[in-house]
């Protein structure tokens, strides 16, 4: 059985070009060639400009589509890149959990700082009672009822400021930023700023003052 055949006029004459099994058909090139080219199955050939702009530049996404690796054009193995990400963001992902463990260790430390201390700033004449029994002094303020205002102003200066921590903390951890700092320096300025009110009375009382100077001679 003979193979398929082409013909093709050439100056007048008919020629007849075997046609190999399973292509497409083939286009003459313009008149006076003797080659053949196979018509393309979608659009027309890309003009040499269109081929040189796409051998420099290729489509990323095209690749990505089909499920080829970009950088193995640059000449980088295959699942380098990926294989890089991987172990980059293991550090990351450590980071964070260790981050993120100590803010919320910071936050329980400081609530627990906060309920057992608030009731004592509400009694002020017990916490002043334990502030002298601790400083040596015998002495009692010429006013106690004038101190309970002070005391109050320090509970609620202290529980306002950690739900305030709490809430930036949360914040900050949802972005993925470093939030350990928060608590600590948190905890540390209204600790500070809660004992000055809670001294106003008793460097206030001249009683008091006096008897503490004596203790410190």
């Amino acid at each position: 059985m003979s193979d398929p055949v082409d013909r093709t006029a050439s100056h007048g004459t008919e020629e007849l070009r075997p046609r190999p099994h399973g292509t497409e058909e083939l286009r003459p090139r313009p008149h006076g060639t003797e080659e053949l080219r196979p018509r393309p199955q979608y659009g027309e050939y890309a003009t040499p400009e269109e081929q040189r702009a796409r051998i420099q530049q290729p489509d990323l996404t095209r690749l990505l589509d089909t499920g080829q690796d970009p950088d193995a054009l640059h000449g980088a193995p295959a699942g380098t890149a990926v294989a890089a990400a991987v172990i980059d963001e293991a550090p990351i992902r450590r980071g964070r959990f260790v981050d993120r463990v100590a803010t919320i260790a910071l936050l329980v430390y400081g609530l627990v700082n906060v309920v057992t201390g608030i009731p004592g700033m509400i009694n002020y004449e017990s916490y002043v009672g334990t502030v002298f029994s601790l400083l040596g002094v015998d002495a009692q303020l010429s006013d106690p009822a004038a101190g309970r205002p002070w005391g109050l102003a320090a509970a609620l200066l202290l529980a306002i400021g950690w739900l305030a921590t709490a809430y930036l903390s949360w914040r900050s951890l949802r972005r993925g930023r470093v939030t350990w700092w928060i608590p600590l320096v948190a905890g540390i300025v209204f600790t500070f700023v809660s004992g000055i009110l809670l001294m106003v009375p008793i460097v206030s009382d001249p009683t008091v003052w006096n008897a503490i100077l004596d203790t410190a001679r």
